[in-house]
């Protein structure tokens, strides 16, 4: 079993392609697909949301030599590799120790039962959940009803159930009856037309930038602002779960708590 191999089975249930028909669809970019092949058959495989040292360092101590990560390993061109440089580091580290590295990240978002149609079920959406930015096969932002409830205690059960004790809340104590959620970075104009369309009392999502609270305050929405780990981090172990058992390696999950 070699990369590719892991890689295929990989793809055949969260495909890149949603990656590129997201891209080409709505803008940005992505890197998704095997980003460091060191050769080899493969050991064993470590689920990290990041590649990062600490997600080495225990792909290491579990004998894998593939980290399947969520955000790109390389997502920039890339000039130099330098050691004193974090990226340059883990890449470098990465080859020295044979280290492979497939990364699914818009995929993985927009795939149906994925990373963002997660977070929208951990904060209470049930049933068909259309989304802001369809795609075939899937897509990127969701509202759903609520069951009548403070803002406070939707707040609180949504962190509780994601495992998180950092958020902020921006807004007033009402009752919330429907929700918005962008798993990670994903508020902006077009996200809050979407919601307040949806008639969503309550945003959800990270790394949200000042003018977009601000703009959701006035337009009458509450946000609970996440951080990037925490609004992908429980989508992605489902995702996990789902695969461990059909890729025909070891597989282990790291979570990275300091970031949780």
């Amino acid at each position: 079993m070699n990369i590719r191999d892991v890689y295929r089975k990989i793809d055949a249930l969260y495909p890149k392609r949603l990656s590129d028909d997201y891209v080409a669809a709505y803008g940005g970019r992505d890197n998704s697909g095997i980003l460091i092949d060191a050769g080899g058959p493969v050991t064993g495989a470590l689920f990290s949301l990041d590649f990062s040292q600490k997600a080495l360092d225990a792909a290491l101590a579990a004998g894998a030599n593939l980290i399947v990560s969520h955000h790109p390993a390389i997502f920039f061109p890339i000039a130099s590799l330098r050691a004193e440089d974090p990226l340059g580091a883990r890449l470098l580290r990465a080859a020295k120790e044979g280290v492979g590295v497939i990364s699914m990240h818009l995929n993985f978002d927009c795939a149906a039962g994925g990373i963002d149609e997660s977070l929208a079920r951990a904060a209470g959406g049930q049933g068909a959940l259309p989304p802001c930015q369809p795609l075939g096969g899937g897509g990127y932002g969701r509202v759903f009803a609520l069951p009548a409830q403070p803002f406070s205690a939707f707040a609180e059960k949504l962190c509780k159930t994601l495992g998180t004790a950092r958020a902020f809340l921006y807004g007033p104590a009402r009752t919330v009856r429907s929700a918005a959620s962008f798993c990670g970075a994903g508020v902006d104009a077009e996200a809050l037309a979407f919601a307040r369309s949806g008639g969503a009392d309550v945003v959800v999502s990270a790394d949200i930038k000042h003018n977009f609270i601000a703009d959701a305050l006035e337009a009458g929405l509450n946000v609970v602002q996440l951080t990037h780990y925490a609004s992908e981090n429980y989508g992605f172990k489902i995702l996990f779960d789902n695969l461990k058992g059909k890729l025909g390696v070891p597989c282990t999950f790291f979570c990275d708590d300091a970031l949780l």
